[in-house]
């Protein structure tokens, strides 16, 4: 019964992760209709991805114990972001409407870090946690590169007029200070660390409740 029960909490937090990465992406990778504060929501996708993706990949990973498994979940949440980004597209949506985060490097280190320190944990939440919140950022913005220009989709596709009091102002962004990478970098290093302590205390309240 209990190895039924451990199979069962395996899949179903997968499935419930993965599904609500997938709405969280949908929710933050909007922000490429947010012309004025485009790079302001590149830093809060950043981040909100970044976090998602070291606690459920940590959880994952020490709960199975063997490296490979946070690649394993960022292809899931991968695959069911690419169908997400479909049926928004199949509704008339443009194409360009979610961008799909590139969550599989960012995971890889995660394993790497797992993998290199012989599966320490401590290792793994400070290690991991720093290479993750460093590079997810980074890849991003690689990613954005390959995508149509915020501006133009803008144009083409024209949100509702926005209320005086939330009216943008325009940014000023160039400058390494503000830089919409490094600070999503940055912020994403210090945060991973805390959700991949959070990722891997999980595992010990899934093992304490199956105990009971």
């Amino acid at each position: 019964l209990m190895v039924w029960l451990r199979r069962c909490t395996h899949y179903l937090f997968i499935i419930v992760v993965a599904a609500n990465g997938t709405l969280l992406t949908i929710n933050a990778g909007d922000y490429i209709f947010y012309t004025d504060w485009a790079w302001t929501s590149f830093v809060i996708f950043s981040i909100s991805q970044t976090l998602m993706l070291t606690v459920g990949a940590c959880y994952y990973l020490t709960f199975t114990g063997v490296p490979g498994t946070a690649t394993y979940y960022a292809l899931i949440i991968t695959v069911y972001t690419w169908v997400a980004k479909g049926a928004w597209f199949s509704l008339g949506y443009p194409y360009d409407f979610i961008a799909t985060p590139i969550w599989l490097p960012s995971a890889m280190l995660l394993d790497l870090a797992y993998w290199a320190t012989k599966r320490n944990k401590h290792s793994l939440i400070l290690f991991g946690g720093v290479l993750v919140g460093m590079s997810l950022p980074l890849f991003n913005m690689v990613n954005l590169i390959t995508i149509a220009d915020p501006l133009e989709t803008a144009f083409k596709y024209p949100r509702p007029t926005l209320p005086p009091y939330m009216t943008p102002i325009e940014p000023q962004v160039g400058k390494f200070y503000n830089s919409p990478v490094a600070l999503g970098a940055g912020a994403g290093a210090v945060l991973s660390v805390t959700m991949a302590a959070l990722g891997c205390k999980l595992t010990t309240w899934t093992y304490r409740w199956m105990a009971a």
